[in-house]
């Protein structure tokens, strides 16, 4: 008797005992669940404690799921909604945080056991408060992974074995891969493709601050030969109907919103469009500026391997190594930013005979091209003005070693009231962001059409109090991170019309003089040079540069 009762009780407590969960699927359940909601954006949440304190498997494998299901979100509910006994069913958010977690590893990473990737989405929705759909769970990814399945066969008998060998493998995975389709033949001395493809003990991959693997231009070219073969192969994936329109059929493959993917054809044409949709899919590449020339050595001294900017002479893209582990990066002596932020400050310089005695920057936080402007400008007073409290406090801790140099202010940048004050301006207004969709994933899913219009009138309204504020003769550099008309030439166009003291000015002067200076390479200006507008003004489009997208412009107060 009591023999049979301990036997009883052995076998019914596991069905007591929370199952375990691995805390990379859970940290980035509860981080996808908070974007959900609109509680925070991804990349703040992945630079929490909670994120830092995980190993690094488990801290790159988090990072990847959040941002793997961001980007490949609307393809995910199409391919789980088309399995569902009610395919228009709403479905309460940690159910459906729980299946696109699922669905992600089941469709796009192919180095994930099947097993695992059910078990823990089934466990997730249990654990969430969500027991009785559990078992729907359980059968729609189970559905899915057949289909996969079948899916992959079908692709690999028909030419595709690579179908799923970029579209959100884990950062290590796109690495090897990619560098493995794109090494020169032979060995290389230094050869970042090949040096750094299988590191051992003791050597680092690329991390970015939230701990995921970047990506050099070296390696692109081979990410964008896969990218190639996964969209033709996800076709026959029974995803698009057969009467599907091209941008359709495009923002549906590459999970971008139809409306925004149809703009872009209108304005680019259908194949910078998908270069647009790549770039936003893809991990982007890390930049950084070094403030001296004896910091690229000190970087090269701590192991990290880097390679030319394609803009700037002062900017280098990591190859490979942990950056942020650096006594150079802790130091300020290199900073983190995409080349196409440096080339907006860049721009925005006073000229070397050093005239400039006052800028202001109307939109400064972060930070980063207000510390551009003081290196440019050393005898130049700065006012940099920020609206939110806790990123003044931020950008007042970042500029602080400069002194009284710059004035923090908290400030909207629409309500200024100086009256030609300033010798140079920089509005770099905040904007929908679609030129960083590869960093910000969830804007894509955020954003709505007329949101382009509420926020060109805030630009409006910021460019016309900046240009206030600068005495005649002064200039302006206007620009955003939006690939939308809306909130680029349109914005300039309306305030030009309403200031009759004010007037454009071509930037291909400018990037002659960047290059004759030494700051724009060669091939940096003669790029550039291609990529100006009618009116003079430089539109940067991902997948042209490995930038994010930018609009930058430059005003003159002529009285």
């Amino acid at each position: 008797m009591t023999t049979r009762k301990k036997a009883g009780v052995a076998k019914t407590a596991p069905k007591n005992r929370l199952a375990k969960i691995s805390l990379a699927r859970k940290t980035a359940f509860k981080i996808l669940l908070a974007v959900e909601r609109g509680q925070s954006h991804s990349d703040d949440l992945l630079r929490e404690r909670a994120v830092n304190a995980l190993s690094a498997p488990d801290r790159n494998l988090a990072t990847a799921l959040v941002l793997g299901v961001l980007r490949w979100q609307i393809l995910l509910d199409h391919r789980i909604h088309a399995l569902l006994s009610h395919p228009n069913a709403k479905l309460d958010a940690e159910v459906l945080i729980a299946l696109r977690l699922g669905a992600f590893q089941l469709l796009r990473m192919d180095r994930i056991p099947a097993r695992a990737a059910i078990d823990e989405s089934v466990e997730l929705t249990k654990q969430s408060g969500h027991r009785f759909s559990a078992g729907m769970v359980n059968a729609v990814l189970r559905k899915l992974a057949q289909a996969a399945q079948t899916e992959l066969e079908q692709s690999v008998l028909k030419g595709h074995g690579s179908s799923r060998a970029f579209m959100g493998l884990r950062p290590t995975q796109v690495i090897e891969n990619a560098s493995a389709a794109s090494a020169p033949e032979g060995p290389k001395e230094n050869s970042p493709g090949q040096a750094k493809r299988s590191p051992g003990k003791g050597q680092q991959k690329i991390k970015s601050p939230v701990g995921a693997t970047e990506i050099s231009p070296r390696i692109l070219k081979g990410i964008e030969s896969v990218f190639e073969r996964a969209e033709s192969a996800a076709k026959p994936m029974g995803a698009l109907a057969p009467e599907a329109s091209p941008s359709e059929a495009l923002a549906l493959v590459q999970a971008h919103p139809a409306w925004m993917v149809e703009r872009w054809i209108n304005y680019y044409g259908l194949e910078a469009a998908r270069g647009l949709c790549r770039h936003g899919q893809s991990q982007p590449v890390l930049a950084v500026r070094l403030t001296n020339p004896e910091a690229e050595a000190e970087l090269t001294a701590a192991g990290i391997v880097l390679e030319p900017g394609e803009l700037l002479t002062a900017a280098r893209t990591i190859v490979s190594g942990d950056v942020a582990a650096t006594e150079a990066f802790r130091e300020g002596r290199v900073r983190l930013q995409d080349e196409g932020s440096q080339l907006v400050a860049e721009l925005a310089q006073g000229n070397l005979d050093q005239r400039v005695k006052s800028i202001l920057d109307a939109c400064a936080a972060p930070g980063g091209k207000t510390l551009i402007l003081a290196e440019r400008n050393p005898t130049a007073r700065i006012v940099a003005c920020e609206a939110s409290a806790p990123r003044l406090e931020q950008l007042r801790q970042r500029l602080a070693f400069l002194g009284d140099r710059v004035e923090c202010r908290r400030a909207d940048a629409a309500a200024l009231t100086e009256e030609a004050v300033f010798d140079l301006a920089l509005a770099d207004v905040p904007c929908s962001g679609t030129g960083t969709l590869g960093r910000n994933p969830e804007i894509r899913h955020r954003l709505r059409p007329e949101d382009l219009l509420r926020q060109a009138e805030r630009q409006k309204a910021i460019l016309a109090a900046a240009l206030r504020a600068i005495r005649p003769g002064g200039r302006l550099i206007y620009s955003t991170c939006s690939l939308e008309p809306e909130e680029n030439e349109q914005v300039v166009a309306a305030v030009l019309a309403a200031s009759p003291n004010v007037c454009s000015v071509p930037l291909e002067a400018r990037i002659g003089e960047l290059f004759h200076e030494g700051i724009l390479t060669p091939e940096g200006a003669e790029r550039l040079r291609g990529c100006l507008t009618p009116e003079g003004a430089l539109r940067l489009l991902p997948g042209v540069f490995h930038t994010d997208g930018f609009f930058i412009c430059m005003i003159e107060r002529t009285a």
